[in-house]
């Protein structure tokens, strides 16, 4: 019993580990399969399978995947299993394929999903069920798919924490009632409605607030019926592709609901002078409309609006007006505008840009009398017609002028005709061709900033204003800059040909500049240190000299890199060569590099101490001795050997000390030369022929003598040029292994006496016999037949 029970528990481990193994098995494969199809997959939570050419939805999706990106393929069916297993999912991109089937159940898993991009696609219709669980979905993209309309009833009924939701295509005709039940609060909402024919009024009431609303549309009744939903829910709504042609018919409801639009843009719309006038009347009902824009628009007019009418239809509440490239055909005839005077009083904000604008009727500018801020950027705006434009009283509480790309020419005029706006704080003036500007020009005294980029100014003068707080002279040919502006705070030198920062004196208050893509090459301590109050630099993308003063101060000094404005990665070497296109903070030169002036110092003294050395070295060992002797010795070695006996003159050249002389011209000459027979001794003082060189002498008298003769004394050791007539008979006599050497010693003398050099002269002392003088008479016949005889032999 026990045998079995055994067998059978066996028998049961062993198909559960068989059932782990095929298990894991079957997910390795799975793995495998979706490495193979997405190889970013592996081992990152991002999973980028776009552009892949994939039909499916690859298998082996794990937990930890959070983003899919499986865009631009050619998937076409999403089925229940596909994405059983990501359940960690929070993105999940299927963009540009052609999905046209998805399973009830698809995305049932998804519980953390946040991003579903299915636009592009083919679906023609959306289901309910495919979003019923997506419970964290903030982020939904349908647009670009076949769908009609969006079902009966509300397919996004679920969807509590959606934030963006962009619906409709060119076949998106038709909106119903509870289209959009479920959905309160939006973030963006974009409906692609160029088709869109039939609206149920009420169908986006249900959301309660919208901030920022894209529509597409070109029917005219749809937009009114649009809007009067809207304007109780949306901040700001967007209308595009509109060829507006609005009835006459409110586009406010009876309600006792606050409006809550703020924000009217109308883009790629076109317009008459009809129902210019027709949607200013109806949107003056809108109280609660503050800004109304019109982007890259067509009128198809000159301004002829009923202004009767619009007189008549009360005050206006819009504060901002932006017109940004306003196509007008006929801009040139366009009219005054006269009789608008009434609809612009408590107008603020005013943009008419990229329009063709070439001027402003004098009467109408006067009536801007709320006008803060107005802006006719990139317009045909040329002296004479600024000058008329701001004329005396107008534009009276204007603060803000943005002038900028147009075709003003004269600095001087330009700021003439600023001067009348007492209120000017801020003036943009940038992108006209002023050149040349002069050194005295009239401006208003509250202009506190100004914008003089890109005008073409080789060289600033006194004409700027010294009430700045902010100058900006960008993108110019300045060289340098020297004016004096006590209150600047913020200066722009960007793209200039500065070689030197400014001198701090003259700016003493300046807090940020920017002298960024100038030919700057570097700027030391003191330079930027002077500047106190120095918040902001911006010196990147220039060629800078990375010297070691400049190194070291940029890479030490504390704080720098919290002022300089896109440090390190935009402060790059240009020299020397070896570290161009490095970053400043990272290079590090040598010690060589840095102090080469010390270097080459150190090494000179170096140098010097050395020599100072072997010169004390060559002292102490006589080296000089034996630079000469070497000389001396090769000098001789070029002569024969030994002289032809015709040239034998003496029998013996005799060397001693000066000192010595007294016994050896009395004494020994007279006894050697009066001998008989005589002997013919050669004496410096007597034979040397006069003029030639000593030591050519002393050679030449060794040569020709068959015999030297030293009268060695203390006196003899200490003489110099005994010293040489030893030395040269020294060579002599180790060259031709001869007795040619005869030592007299006048007087004792220890052989360790002589200098060490003459090691050989001592070793014969030390081996061959000398003679002695010696100082009793009776031994003296004796000292000279033995001379005379060491002179025979």
């Amino acid at each position: 019993m026990f045998n079995q029970t055994k067998h059978k528990s066996r028998t049961t481990h062993t198909w559960q580990v068989w059932a782990i193994y095929m298990v894991l098995a079957a997910n390795l494969s799975e793995e495998q399969v979706l490495k193979q199809a997405c190889p970013s997959c592996d081992a990152t939570q991002l999973c980028n399978c776009s552009s892949m050419g994939l039909d499916f939805i690859p298998p082996g999706l794990t937990g930890k995947i959070t983003v899919l990106n499986l865009a631009h393929n050619r998937i076409k069916h999403i089925r229940s299993q596909d994405l059983q297993q990501a359940v960690n999912l929070r993105a999940l991109l299927l963009q540009f394929n052609e999905i046209s089937l998805i399973d009830r159940d698809s995305f049932h898993s998804l519980g953390k999903l946040e991003l579903l991009d299915l636009s592009n696609n083919s679906l023609a219709h959306l289901s309910p069920a495919w979003f019923g669980h997506l419970f964290s979905l903030q982020h939904l993209h349908l647009q670009g798919n076949s769908y009609r309309d969006l079902g009966k009833n509300s397919p996004f009924s679920s969807l509590r924490n959606l934030s963006s939701l962009y619906l409709g295509n060119p076949q998106f005709s038709t909106i119903r009632q509870g289209n959009f039940e479920g959905i309160e609060l939006l973030d963006k909402l974009w409906i692609d409605g160029g088709n869109l024919s039939q609206y149920e009024p009420g169908s986006l009431k249900s959301i309660k607030k919208i901030n920022h609303m894209i529509i597409n549309l070109r029917n005219t009744s749809v937009f009114s019926a649009v809007v009067r939903d809207l304007v109780y829910s949306v901040t700001w709504l967007e209308v595009r592709e509109i060829k507006l042609k609005i009835e006459n018919k409110s586009l406010v409801q009876n309600s006792t609901l606050p409006f809550r639009i703020r924000k009217l843009t109308f883009k790629d719309a076109s317009f008459t002078d009809y129902y210019i006038s027709r949607i200013i009347i109806l949107l003056k009902e809108i109280t609660s409309l503050q800004e109304l824009d019109a982007v890259d628009c067509v009128l198809d007019g000159t301004g002829q609006w009923n202004t009767i009418e619009l007189a008549s239809s009360g005050q206006s509440f819009v504060e901002t007006v932006s017109i940004i490239n306003m196509m007008i055909q006929h801009f040139h005839l366009f009219s005054d505008l006269e009789g608008m005077e009434s609809q612009i009083h408590k107008l603020k904000r005013l943009t008419i840009a990229s329009s063709r604008v070439f001027m402003v009727s004098c009467n109408l500018a006067k009536h801007f009398s709320s006008l803060l801020y107005l802006d006719f950027h990139d317009n045909l705006l040329v002296n004479n017609r600024l000058n008329e434009t701001i004329c005396e009283h107008a534009w009276p509480s204007l603060q803000t002028l943005n002038v900028s790309q147009n075709s003003l020419k004269s600095l001087k005029q330009t700021a003439s005709s600023v001067s009348r706006l007492t209120k000017l704080i801020n003036l943009d003036i940038s992108q006209n061709k002023f050149g040349e500007i002069p050194d005295v020009c009239e401006w208003p005294k509250t202009l506190k900033y100004l914008n003089l980029s890109s005008t073409q100014i080789p060289k600033l003068t006194t004409c700027i204003p010294s009430t700045l707080e902010v100058l900006d002279v960008s993108a110019n040919n300045l060289r340098e800059f020297g004016l004096q502006l006590p209150f600047l705070r913020e200066l722009y030198l960007a793209k200039n040909q500065l070689k030197t920062l400014p001198g701090a004196a003259s700016i003493p208050n300046l807090v940020a500049m920017s002298v960024r893509r100038n030919k700057l090459n570097s700027f030391s301590r003191e330079e930027f240190e002077s500047f106190k109050k120095m918040e902001l630099l911006d010196a990147s993308d220039n060629n800078f000299i990375c010297s070691c003063d400049f190194l070291s101060f940029i890479q030490q000094q504390a704080g720098v890199a919290q002022v300089l404005v896109g440090w390190p990665d935009k402060y790059v070497c240009d020299s020397p060569l070896a570290v161009r296109g490095a970053q400043v903070g990272a290079v590090h030169l040598s010690l060589m590099e840095c102090h080469r002036s010390l270097v080459v110092s150190l090494a000179c003294a170096l140098v010097f101490v050395v020599i100072l050395v072997l010169v004390a070295v060559g002292y102490k060992y006589h080296a000089v001795w034996y630079l000469r002797m070497t000389w001396a010795w090769l000098q001789a070695k070029r002569k024969p050997k030994r002289a032809p006996p015709k040239d034998i003159c003496y029998d013996a050249f005799v060397s001693y000390s000066e000192n010595d002389s007294d016994w050896v011209e009395n004494i020994m000459v007279r006894e050697l030369e009066q001998a008989c027979p005589p002997f013919r001794l050669c004496l410096h003082k007597r034979d040397f022929v006069p003029g030639k060189w000593i030591v050519d002498n002393i050679i030449d008298s060794i040569e020709k003598s068959h015999k030297t003769l030293f009268v060695l004394s203390e006196h003899f050791v200490q003489s110099e040029w005994c010293k040489y007539e030893l030395d040269f008979s020294h060579f002599r006599l180790f060259d031709e292994n001869n007795d040619a050497a005869i030592l007299v010693l006048l007087e004792p003398i220890q052989s360790k006496a002589i200098p060490k050099r003459f090691c050989k002269l001592r070793k014969i002392m030390n081996t061959k016999t000398y003679l002695e003088w010696p100082p009793e008479e009776e031994q003296q016949e004796m000292f000279w037949e033995n001379l005379k005889g060491a002179l025979k032999l």
